[in-house]
């Protein structure tokens, strides 16, 4: 066999396998889904190298995240957001990054979730270390990494198999996931619940609970079962007053600057809402940021229509209702009047 049809064989087989392993998940339920990577959020906090005076950004864990939707944000005030939340972690160490390493200073968004935002300011911890990743991604990327992430955009948006992820979420079909769920033996122990990915996201950062948790409950049970596992172990008491301290410090320089701040709690339910409420009780944790700051603060819970939303696994609203609550939320803001960049109607 000479080496040219050698070539045009083991092309023709690899394209099989490709196929073939494509269907096999797709037949799975398995879905292409862009990965909310480290590079994706760096794309996002490159636009505030050169501002251009109609952003408006968003920083805070994973509820602003997935809560606010961000082209119902676009059409309804005219501004363009630039999401840089962050899963499982504190808003401290990007809102130092956005005072001192940018001229940035339009409306800044903060999504207050309470047991991540005064969780502590010591750099080993993990809210405040899952924060730091990504900046210093965001100053040490390669050219390299750059085009590779351009490179797998269209193959994550259209292979199911394609997997991209810096999280370690169970039902992903990568080769180290599949390995890790081999377990041989007694010795493997019982297998602890499975953290499912529960998120569709798209290029600008725009994350929005999947329609299976929605519908699904035993799929909605299973990240419900993580949340119980994970906050029903003994946690370090928050440190409220270093927290606050430095966000304060960090708030009066950007204001004084001629940035403007709004915070932004939320909603929860269930488990989150009970924990909470004895763990980080709103007057002493909210009321107090809000009254000592002087900021515009806007909590769930003072507004009728934000009661009784839906939120699947607890601590993320569904997509019709981040919709519904995305819209709302500007409507009040504009009444207020802290929504300076935004259009009228």
């Amino acid at each position: 066999m000479n080496l040219k049809k050698s070539f045009f064989v083991a092309l023709t087989l690899g394209l099989i396998l490709v196929i073939a392993w494509e269907f096999y998940w797709r037949s799975q339920g398995v879905e292409p889904n862009l990965d909310d990577n480290k590079e994706l959020w760096a794309q996002q906090r490159a636009k505030l190298e050169k501002p251009n005076g109609d952003e408006v950004v968003f920083i805070g864990s994973s509820r602003i995240l997935f809560d606010i939707q961000l082209d119902i944000w676009r059409e309804q005030t005219g501004t363009e957001p630039v999401m840089l939340a962050y899963q499982g972690s504190s808003p401290l160490p990007i809102f130092k990054d956005i005072v001192e390493n940018t001229e940035y200073r339009g409306p800044l968004i903060v999504g207050i979730t309470p047991g991540l935002f005064f969780s502590t300011t010591f750099p080993q911890a993990s809210p405040i270390k899952r924060a730091q990743s990504r900046l210093d991604h965001y100053y040490s990327r390669t050219y390299a990494q750059r085009i590779n992430q351009h490179l797998s955009v269209p193959l994550q948006n259209n292979l199911a198999f394609i997997m991209a992820t810096d999280e370690s979420w169970d039902d992903d079909v990568d080769l180290k996931t599949l390995l890790r769920h081999i377990k041989l033996g007694e010795r493997a122990g019982p297998r602890e619940a499975p953290f499912n990915n529960f998120e569709k996201t798209s290029l600008d950062r725009n994350v929005e609970m999947s329609a299976k948790t929605t519908t699904d409950t035993a799929f909605a049970n299973t990240v419900k079962k993580v949340w119980q596992s994970i906050f029903s172990r003994d946690m370090p008491p928050p440190d409220k007053n270093s927290t606050t301290e430095f966000f304060l410090k960090y708030a009066n320089q950007y204001q004084k600057e001629g940035g403007s701040i709004i915070l932004v709690r939320c909603p929860s339910d269930g488990f989150f809402k009970e924990m909470e409420a004895n763990g980080l009780p709103r007057a002493r944790f909210w009321d107090s940021l809000v009254n000592t700051s002087k900021i515009p603060g806007y909590h769930y819970d003072d507004y009728p229509q934000f009661q009784n939303l839906n939120l699947p696994e607890w601590s993320h609203l569904s997509k019709e209702d981040a919709d519904f609550f995305t819209a709302e939320l500007i409507k009040i803001m504009k009444e207020d009047g802290v929504l300076t960049q935004a259009k009228t109607n």
